[in-house]
């Protein structure tokens, strides 16, 4: 997909920084009877209409994904902010790869439902140190639940990557050139703006090339003086996305349902294509 310049619009994680073969586990594993079937993955645009919430592995069953799972050791858990942990995991699998982009299957010995996260560290990370990160957000959902109130470091767990879009679109014979990304990154407030770090960081090193917009809808306290120049208040509207609106313009969208189709209504309305728009049905 050939693109002049990418937008990203999200109230979570941004895809912006994320990043497979795997090793099966031993018989003797208790999760070595968590295998299962992989599926072609196709991308979907559309509304988002369900009376009853789905789990991880039913709301993606259609999604491509690795037929094999690794193991993987708690290394490291982090505050970023107060709802969420960063989750460092130690892979010693040398096979074990994935590309920006992908998430993983997320299975917890003793619990019986499957989490999905997605990947929020570089693929350079995973070659040079054998770490993979997640953050994840604390809800009552079983998986995020246990990482919250049970993970310790050393617990071990076992992961399996799906949904390769790149490797999917290069099957076409197509190859995505990256033009500019801008960000549009939205949350309750500044403490919630997760890697903002690390993003003011990527504006510095790619001039022209990366740029974002913080936006705060509830924010309290005073705004760091870094933060500053880059922060507008308020959620994000039409007026902010319609003049990045061209032709080889391709747009992303990550956050809960209501965010997505609330944004996706704007994009329609200023003009945008739906085959120019891209997000997961993910929560």
């Amino acid at each position: 997909m050939m693109a002049h310049a990418t937008i990203y619009v999200g109230c979570t994680v941004p895809q912006l920084l994320r990043g497979a073969q795997s090793r099966i586990f031993p018989s003797h594993s208790p999760l070595g009877v968590l295998r299962h079937s992989a599926f072609c993955y196709c991308t979907g645009n559309g509304t988002i209409k369900s009376k009853r919430k789905m789990d991880h592995l039913e709301r993606t069953a259609n999604n491509f994904r690795q037929e094999v799972i690794t193991q993987a050791k708690v290394c490291g858990i982090t505050n970023e902010s107060e709802t969420v942990k960063r989750l460092r995991l130690a892979i010693a699998n040398k096979d074990f790869t994935f590309k920006a982009g992908q998430w993983v299957d997320f299975f917890i010995p003793g619990v019986s439902v499957v989490g999905g996260f997605s990947i929020c560290s570089s693929p350079g990370l995973l070659e040079r140190e054998g770490i993979l990160e997640l953050a994840v957000k604390h809800t009552a959902h079983p998986p995020a639940h246990w990482i919250h109130t049970e993970c310790t470091l050393d617990s071990e767990v076992a992961l399996r990557v799906g949904a390769d879009l790149h490797g999917y679109q290069e099957g076409k014979g197509n190859r995505h050139k990256l033009g500019t990304a801008k960000l549009y990154y939205s949350a309750k407030n500044t403490s919630e703006l997760l890697f903002k770090k690390n993003i003011l960081g990527l504006m510095k090193a790619f001039p022209g090339k990366i740029w974002c917009c913080f936006h705060v809808t509830q924010q309290r306290s005073q705004i760091c003086k870094e933060l500053q120049p880059h922060i507008t208040e308020g959620r994000i509207s039409e007026k902010d996305l319609e003049k990045h609106v061209s032709n080889d313009t391709s747009w992303y969208i990550c956050g809960p349902p209501p965010m997505i189709e609330s944004i996706s209504k704007l994009l329609t309305n200023i003009g945008v294509p739906r085959n120019r728009v891209f997000f997961e049905k993910w929560w």
